[in-house]
């Protein structure tokens, strides 16, 4: 439109067409911000080496950007919010809880049966795949309690832990015959039950009798324990096993496993909050420990607790609806992770998911932004990551959206040199032709205005890092609050600076000389002032007032040079035509908090 009004004021005043358009043209070219695509990469590059510093490894330069506008942290449990160290604690049998150092024999039997349906103890440096089944082989281990417990026992079979299996399962012989064992979730593993051993005999397993056993897991999930029942039966020579034969189990108790909270974790939690980030728990531990770990980090803050059965009764639309009221979601399967990042993001949500486990792998890949935990984490978790937090501090965390909403804040200014600086060209422009018939600058004129004030100084805006502004302030930064009315309001008051700078050095110059030195003093303003700006932007920053000096140095040398000012079609100044440029560009800048309490005014907040 620009580029139309200027061609359209030339032929009005009797400008050669030739000559109208190629104004018009070159005013359409030169308001296109061509830096800006570089800009916007350099921004996010520059704030993924500062997260290096911190020991953070983004491995895609885009994400920093998504954490400007995260309001979602989706986190695995173990690992993640817990130390990851999970450890035998106790056995119970269904009615008497023991402490490690307090087992009775029939406490002892139950942890031999928990140790024969465990995967097979393998070499040093090659550790078995689930945690739970290294706390409770190792704490057996610790105890001195073997699967063989003094007899002739021998693994024939099995049927290893898989999320939708939810147990694992050996079938083993002894000098009796064989002997099926099976470990795993209390849900899934007692209805396969027929009876329950209370240490007098089997009792038969009634719908009263289970809904008491599962009152007894509630109990101790409840204190934040793992909760594995055991079972076990006579099983005939068949040899072979396979899940239909997991049946007709005979319970003989649980065990309980701890895996401390990381200290870190709770803090996190409330600041990731104080930033309008709320964490969500998605875990396959059972609802119960999964509540008592929120509580201990203050994470339910109201909200209730949803299982991966009740998750898959929801349709999409329900889904969506129940999703702000839900802080843990239970017993889910690394698809049902999927499905959440896809609700989130599907409700408008900026979503991060961190975990460090192959099972969270597919979520973290989908996420906005995906994290995995670098010490413990898996290669399968690190792969799919954008970002890999080092020594499991999620801590960390905090650090990596405080710099993705600076570099919002950063953007914010350097879009705003940008089109601000492009926008009050584009006026100046217009109104001079308006007034002369010609474009007060030429189109060599106007590239080197882009080339002196786009390209180094916005550059040097967008990659640093916002200087004495505290962490609260950055956190209450993002899309929202930096873009919009915000960056409207940087815009227009950026082109009226530069505009009124440029327009009152060009008419006292043409008052006082020719029209090509009155362009050639508009240039220098012009330039002058957007490079004030920036300055005043960055601050003290040593590479933002190196690249406006730099830039101020080019211009003066190409102004100066006889040969090469003729190029640009300027002509060398003299103390007067500097002075006047220099005084437009101190007005511009000494008016610049007028003109923005005035835009605040015109263009007030939404």
């Amino acid at each position: 439109i620009g580029g139309a009004v200027v061609t359209a004021a030339g032929v009005v005043r009797g400008v050669p067409t030739r000559a109208a358009v190629q104004s018009g043209v070159s005013l359409a070219v030169a308001a296109v911000p061509e830096g800006l695509p570089l800009l916007a990469t350099m921004a996010q590059i520059s704030a993924a080496r500062r997260l290096a510093a911190r020991g953070v490894l983004v491995r895609n330069p885009r994400a920093v950007e998504a954490l400007g506008r995260v309001d979602v942290l989706l986190a695995d449990k173990t690992g993640t919010l817990t130390m990851g160290q999970i450890r035998l604690t106790g056995v119970s049998d269904g009615t008497t809880d023991a402490a490690l150092d307090q087992l009775a024999d029939r406490h002892r039997d139950i942890l031999v049966a928990a140790l024969r349906a465990s995967p097979a103890e393998r070499e040093a440096h090659d550790p078995l795949p689930h945690l739970t089944d290294r706390a409770v082989v190792d704490g057996a281990l610790a105890l001195g309690v073997t699967a063989t417990n003094g007899q002739d026992w021998q693994r024939a079979d099995e049927l290893p832990f898989e999320p939708a299996r939810g147990y694992h399962a050996v079938l083993g012989r002894d000098r009796d015959g064989d002997v099926l064992s099976a470990k795993g979730a209390p849900e899934v593993v007692l209805p396969r039950c027929r009876a329950w051993d209370d240490g007098r005999g089997a009792r038969e397993m009634s719908a009263e009798l289970q809904r008491d056993l599962y009152a007894h897991v509630e109990q101790l999930a409840r204190q934040g324990y793992r909760v594995l029942a055991v079972a076990e039966r006579r099983a005939s020579g068949r040899g072979d096993l396979d899940d239909e034969r997991v049946d007709r189990l005979v319970l003989l108790g649980f065990v309980a496993l701890s895996d401390p909270v990381r200290p870190a974790a709770a803090a996190a939690v409330e600041q990731l909050r104080q930033a309008g980030v709320r964490t969500v728990m998605a875990t396959g531990d059972h609802p119960s420990t999964a509540e008592g770990i929120a509580h201990e980090l203050s994470l339910l803050d109201g909200g209730s607790v949803v299982t991966g059965s009740e998750l898959d009764a929801l349709n999409d639309d329900q889904l969506a609806a129940a999703l702000p009221d839900v802080s843990v979601f239970a017993r889910v399967t690394p698809a049902q992770k999927l499905r959440l990042v896809a609700a989130y993001q599907a409700a408008g949500h900026g979503i991060a998911m961190i975990g460090d486990g192959a099972n969270d792998a597919p979520a973290i890949r989908n996420a906005d932004v995906g994290v995995a935990l670098g010490e413990h984490g898996t290669s399968g978790a690190r792969r799919a990551a954008d970002l890999v937090v080092p020594g499991n501090k999620i801590e960390v965390l905090l650090d990596a959206v405080i710099e993705g909403r600076a570099m919002w804040v950063s953007v914010r200014e350097a879009v705003a040199i940008l089109l601000g600086g492009n926008l009050g060209e584009m006026a100046f422009t217009v109104a001079g032709a308006a007034v002369s018939g010609r474009s007060p600058l030429n189109p060599r004129q106007l590239l080197l205005v882009n080339l002196l004030t786009d390209a180094v100084p916005a550059m040097a805006i967008a990659t640093r890092a916002p200087r004495d502004v505290s962490p609260e302030v950055l956190l209450a930064e993002g899309p929202d609050a930096s873009l919009g009315r915000s960056l409207e309001r940087a815009i227009v008051a950026r082109a009226c600076t530069t505009a009124g700078s440029a327009g009152g050095a060009w008419v006292a110059a043409r008052m006082t000389g020719r029209g090509a030195r009155a362009s050639t003093v508009a240039l220098a303003a012009l330039v002058g002032t957007q490079l004030a700006q920036t300055v005043l932007s960055g601050g003290r920053d040593p590479v933002v007032l190196a690249a406006a000096l730099g830039s101020w140095v080019a211009l003066v040398a190409t102004i100066q040079t006889p040969g090469v000012s003729g190029v640009f079609g300027c002509t060398p100044l003299g103390p007067i035509g500097w002075t006047t440029a220099g005084a437009a560009s101190a007005a511009g800048l000494a008016a610049s908090p007028l003109v923005a309490r005035a835009v605040a005014v015109l263009l007030p907040a939404a």
